[in-house]
């Protein structure tokens, strides 16, 4: 545990608050040390005000089940004029935040903070860290506890009590797998099994399946056995058990549960020895009426490389999409997260993020979160003007140099069909729309001419482009499937 106990007074005129001593006290070793006088935001708060801000951004740009993973019991404990200090739980942690997501931290503090140069990380084997905010004499300190309520799992099912039904919003893209859900409660292994919920990243899959899992717990309590594992989580443990020579005991921890929920089975495809150990837990728990939940981020006749009896089974259960949220649902979750957070803004701020912000849940909580972030450090309200300012710093994203081929390929890829096929002079329907999108998307994100269009794809005249982009123009504004498709499209193409 860490504490800093010591004299401080707010500097003229700043925000920040001036040390004049500080101990450091580590529990477990029992040991005191004196830290140099230093200028700097050191109000525990604050720290863990601009360290929650500062998760919501690398929320965003990593993978959930990576950032439950690396950033659990994370915390930044120390901001000064040199830069700022992170703690993790353990050297594994540090290490691999360091070669992986360094340049993500200082980015999301630096969004924040531009004074933070630099990052460094160290580690704390405490569990918990706990900054205190000292007052006018150390004996009046109060603890400010710096702990996220989003990383308390339940170690034997990996539920996170967060993830309810109640918390979760429902709108038209999503009220179709809430239903479905809800339904497996009710009649569980039988109704729907398995439950298959594919969309894009950011959507609310995994609290939708969580809320599954959480809602059987408390309704059935020990009666009914849950198990929620990331497919990075399942791979780690196969490849454990093969090593260690143990996977009676691996077939043992995934057979004898009654609810199995595997979150982003994409990544399971292609690992031989995984989806082995995959398909037959599947049949195990499969022909003892067990529900299985999955999710994904395309359905399973876009998984090229999934294998036929896996794509037949997951085929023979409910297979169900969350799409992109309209505007009353973007709107209706940041006033919902804005009350688990006790904060108010204006409906004409909440209106414009909603606006701006249309891709995931995760990029409206990053962006409400930084608002929120500027609105407490600066005690000031937060108009429509302001939270523009706020969100043109989020929103600018570095031009990128897009090559024609890497956009083929990704059209191809989500359509599960390959390059090749895409500029052949096939007629077949599964390949001419993809065609007619790989053009739109050449004219709309790289402004090719038609001429240009039409001979990359397949050497086409130039009418046959100008068509294909007509028409996809016309049918994305009414077609949402469509547009779906399209920014997951896009989506793919920027990760190149």
């Amino acid at each position: 545990m860490l504490l800093c106990c010591g004299y401080l007074t707010p500097a003229p005129n700043s925000l920040q608050w001036e040390y004049t001593s500080c101990f450091l006290y580590t529990m477990e070793h029992k040991e005191e040390a004196v830290i140099s006088p230093k200028t700097g935001v050191v109000d525990g708060n604050d720290l863990l005000g601009l360290w929650q801000a500062a998760l919501g951004e690398i929320e965003i740009q990593v993978s959930h089940p990576n950032f439950v993973t690396w950033f659990k019991n994370s915390a930044l404990i120390e901001k000064n004029e040199n830069g700022a200090i992170v703690a993790l739980p353990n050297a594994f942690a540090k290490e691999w935040i360091e070669n992986k997501y360094s340049k993500i931290v200082l980015g999301a503090l630096r969004a924040l903070e531009e004074n933070i140069k630099k990052v460094e990380f160290t580690v704390h084997s405490s569990k918990t860290i706990v900054v205190t905010r000292a007052a006018a004499h150390p004996s009046q300190a109060r603890e400010t506890q710096q702990s996220f309520p989003e990383f308390r799992v339940d170690t034997e099912t990996n539920l996170n009590p967060r993830y309810t039904f109640g918390s979760f919003v429902v709108g038209k893209s999503n009220e179709l797998a809430y239903a479905a859900a809800s339904a497996v409660v009710e009649d569980i292994g039988k109704r729907y099994n398995p439950l298959f919920i594919y969309g894009g990243v950011g959507l609310g899959k995994t609290h939708l399946m969580q809320s599954v899992g959480n809602e059987i717990r408390n309704r059935y309590q020990n009666r009914v056995r849950v198990k929620y594992v990331s497919s990075e989580k399942f791979t780690n443990d196969v490849i454990s058990a093969i090593r260690n020579k143990n996977t009676e005991s691996m077939k043992e921890k995934y057979r004898l549960v009654d609810v199995l929920i595997i979150d982003d089975i994409q990544f399971v495809i292609g690992k031989a020895a995984t989806e082995e150990e995959f398909f037959h837990t599947f049949n195990a728990l499969y022909e003892h009426d067990k529900q299985i939940i999955i999710s994904s981020d395309k359905p399973p006749k876009f998984m090229p490389n999934l294998e036929e009896r896996l794509r037949s089974r997951f085929e023979g259960g409910m297979i169900i999409d969350i799409g992109y949220p309209d505007y009353e649902l973007r709107f209706a979750i940041l006033k919902a997260k804005m009350q688990e957070r006790a904060v108010a803004l204006a409906d004409e701020v909440i209106g414009h993020i909603a606006t701006k912000i249309q891709r995931n849940f995760r990029e409206l909580e990053g962006v409400l979160n930084r608002i929120i972030f500027f609105q407490k450090t600066r005690g000031m309200e937060i108009t429509l003007r302001v939270a523009e300012e706020i969100m043109s710093e989020i929103m600018q994203e570095p031009v990128k140099d897009i090559n024609p081929n890497v956009v083929i390929r990704a059209v191809a890829e989500v359509f599960g069909i390959s390059p090749a096929e895409l500029i052949s002079h096939s007629r077949k329907k599964e390949v001419v729309e993809p065609r007619q999108i790989a053009m739109y998307l050449l004219r709309e994100m790289l402004h090719l001419s038609y001429p240009n269009i039409g001979d990359r794809m397949g050497k086409r005249d130039h009418t046959t482009a100008i068509y294909a982009y007509e028409k996809v123009l016309l049918e994305v504004s009414k077609n949402q499937q469509l547009n779906q498709r399209i920014i997951t499209i896009k989506e793919l193409i920027n990760k190149e």
